[in-house]
């Protein structure tokens, strides 16, 4: 008689011990059916096709993602070198000047595109980037300014 613990107890869905082999276990010395005929355990083949992959849009993104944190250090460095800079960038976006505190950042000689948004805690530069139509690739950069 098969005994295995989980089985329904009036073996309506219960397999005879004599119809499938057993694989013993530590748990269950009276053994684990495998439900494989034969005691086989069958391993399918990988039969999926991938497409080939085309690297070129991802290395132009890289090539402009390059560009972009190139662009966020050099307004970081103004900003770590220039607390005068710093405090006119503070003080516009206190005053909500927004259109302000992006002419400040793009006075640093950036040329990427970079959206600003700001709070009483502190700022976030998002500099963005195109390559032909497609928006690739964009940083963000968040500063603090008050704890």
């Amino acid at each position: 008689m098969y005994n295995y613990p989980y089985h329904n107890v009036n073996r309506m869905y219960c397999y005879p011990a004599t119809s499938y082999p057993t694989v013993q276990s530590t748990a269950y010395p009276q053994g684990i059916p495998s439900f494989q005929p034969n005691n086989q355990w069958y391993s399918y083949p990988t039969y999926r096709q991938y497409p080939d992959v085309d690297p070129t849009l991802f290395n132009e993104s890289a090539i402009e993602m390059q560009k972009l944190m190139n662009d966020a250090s050099i307004v970081l460095k103004r900003i770590a070198e220039s607390k005068d800079f710093a405090k006119k960038v503070m003080s516009a976006a206190q005053e909500s000047h927004l259109q302000e505190v992006d002419r400040l950042i793009q006075s640093t000689g950036i040329k990427s595109k970079v959206e600003t948004s700001f709070n009483p805690d502190g700022i976030n530069m998002t500099f963005k980037s195109k390559v032909g139509q497609t928006d690739c690739c964009k940083l963000t950069v968040a500063l603090l300014w008050r704890g």
